[in-house]
């Protein structure tokens, strides 16, 4: 009883110190943590690596930087992951917010392309990624329902010129590309109602294969569109970027994620389980002290 009587008048903020310096000892010392797969992340990965060389995905960053820590590592992976298979990658951003993060992500992908890696046991040589033939940035355009269905017409009618002022006519890349029909898929990585758009007004209307990317809280409620198969594939947060990283055997920021996220998870419990415990035990004691007066 006396521990609960303590726990009962511990300091919040001393709980909030362990938590930190759980999430920093997990972050700085390096292990692996098994990663359960499942079907609906395999099958975007699947999707992408049978994809013969050439062929467009188009990925449509719509996220702000509060979701960053979830959905950035779903960027990461899946670009990388195209560009290996030698895939050209178009990128769009239906949030005010993206553009910057995903000219960020282009930079820094575009560097770690250059290195010679092995994934899965086959050796993917260092190459230069060039702007325009990699890949073309189409940047932000404000009132999303009408851009993607811009898109479905002309990708020129809400786009005439990529993120960096270029015609897109004058891109290698875009050269007889002028929809929907023209890419392989779509993966919208979103944390707002952005998704609800590109199924109602892209995938139900030009019936392009769609696959998500969503916040963990998201999730649940687009299960329903990957039953009814307008969604062929979820990747549910950080966990779902970590199982697609381990597919393609790129650990990166989503395994280093997981790896704070679980043990912050089992800290939390730990403290809701005794924190319970210790109210029922408190009432207990105040019920007897009653009866005994």
């Amino acid at each position: 009883m006396y521990f609960f009587d303590k726990l009962m008048k511990l300091d919040r903020r001393w709980i909030f110190l362990f938590l930190v310096l759980v999430c920093v000892i997990t972050y700085v010392i390096p292990f692996q943590i098994p990663t359960l797969m499942e079907p609906e992340v395999k099958v975007i990965y699947d999707f992408i690596d049978s994809l013969p060389p050439g062929e467009i995905v188009m990925v449509a960053i719509d996220y702000d930087p509060n979701n960053m820590a979830e959905l950035h590592p779903m960027t990461y992976t899946i670009v990388e992951h195209c560009w290996r298979k030698n895939l050209k990658v178009l990128i769009t951003s239906l949030s005010q917010n993206g553009p910057g993060m995903a000219d960020q992500a282009l930079r820094d992908l575009s560097d770690s392309l250059r290195l010679d890696r092995t994934y899965n046991g086959k050796l993917f040589k260092g190459r230069e990624i060039v702007r325009g033939v990699d890949y073309c940035f189409l940047g932000y355009k404000p009132y999303f329902a009408l851009v993607i269905l811009g898109m479905g017409q002309d990708f020129r009618l809400p786009f005439p010129n990529d993120y960096y002022g270029s015609p897109l006519d004058s891109l290698p890349m875009m050269q007889g590309v002028y929809n929907y029909d023209d890419v392989a898929c779509v993966v919208d990585i979103s944390g707002g109602n952005i998704t609800d758009y590109w199924i109602s007004y892209g995938q139900n209307r030009f019936n392009f294969p769609l696959a998500l990317g969503l916040t963990g809280v998201m999730t649940a409620q687009y299960y329903p569109f990957l039953g009814s198969g307008q969604v062929f594939g979820i990747m549910g947060g950080l966990l779902g970027a970590s199982q697609y990283e381990e597919l393609a055997d790129n650990p990166g920021l989503a395994k280093d994620g997981m790896r704070v996220q679980l043990y912050a998870h089992m800290v939390i419990i730990v403290f809701i389980v005794v924190g319970n415990v210790g109210f029922f035990m408190d009432r207990r004691k105040r019920k007897f002290q009653q009866e005994a007066r």
